[in-house]
């Protein structure tokens, strides 16, 4: 029997902008982190691209991830869609191993392929490039892995495929192809298509890299509305500081591999401690 599809996860609450000033703050998130990197490591040959990186993500947290390019950042979301494997270290998704298995004496051995797309499942990724099937129109594309990944029927996955189509600004298009849509809507849709898998976490990466410099104030609008108005956990690569300021709860500044520096937005933005923070800032903003 089929199940009703997920909402998307929105809250009661209008959002931090409409709290009264003398509002309770929100409790403090307690148990397992829903993310952690444990001494992971990630080599190509003799190049160490994540040196024993270790860092958590709370359930329902955004952390962005800054730094120069090189530092390691889309390497992270990347080992997190288990599209690469770790040189050395776990990384823990939900109390359980991403990219290895148990063995019978209490091991973590990597895991196989059919592991890897069980774990895939709790993590959607919004890339730089779009990724659209230029042969499928856009309803298709965001109704295509729930129907073939999670065993949606398709009926159910086009009734969420129009909710989130609607979300993203984009219900007069479900009939269109890829090539008749701007860069911007064509990202709106891989956003979409992200969301129809109800992932835990939301991966995303420069994702107005590949935009014209129009369109990209209203990606970015759209994802601060989903940060908002959505309890999902996300991680995002980002240059645009501005976003990084306004959607995350924690930021992460990367130098070669390893955090260099962590904090609110506040201080990282306002009073970052580390002298390579400051150098990467003041080049940046």
């Amino acid at each position: 029997m089929a199940t009703e599809p997920l909402p998307l996860q929105k809250t009661d609450s209008p959002g931090p902008a409409a709290a009264p000033e003398d509002a309770a703050p929100a409790p403090a998130r307690t148990g397992e982190p829903l993310v952690r990197f444990d001494k992971v490591v990630k080599r190509y040959g003799d190049h160490v691209v994540l040196d024993e990186l270790d860092f958590t993500v709370d359930r329902g947290e955004h952390v962005t991830l800054i730094g120069p390019s090189g530092s390691g950042k889309t390497t992270i979301l990347r080992l997190l869609m288990t599209l690469e494997k770790v040189s050395g270290g776990v990384i823990w998704v939900d109390g359980s191993p991403l990219s290895h298995v148990r063995a019978p004496d209490g091991s973590l051995k990597p895991a196989g392929e059919k592991q890897l797309r069980e774990s895939r499942k709790k993590i959607g990724m919004v890339f730089q490039q779009f990724n659209l099937f230029p042969n499928m129109k856009v309803i298709q594309n965001v109704t295509e892995a729930p129907v073939s990944v999670l065993g949606r029927s398709r009926e159910e996955a086009e009734v969420r495929a129009r909710e989130l189509l609607d979300l993203v600004g984009l219900s007069a298009k479900i009939d269109a192809h890829p090539s008749q849509l701007s860069g911007g809507q064509q990202q709106r849709v891989a956003i979409a298509r992200a969301l129809a898998m109800e992932p835990e976490i939301l991966l995303l990466d420069e994702v107005t890299s590949a935009l014209d410099p129009e369109l990209v104030a209203g990606v970015l609008e759209l994802l601060c509305d989903i940060a908002r108005d959505t309890d999902i956990t996300m991680l995002c690569v980002t240059h645009e500081m501005s976003f990084a300021r306004d959607v995350s709860e924690k930021v992460l500044m990367f130098d070669a591999g390893r955090i260099v520096e962590s904090g609110s937005p506040e201080k990282i933005f306002t009073d970052p401690s580390h002298e390579r923070t400051r150098e990467f800032l003041n080049a940046v903003l």
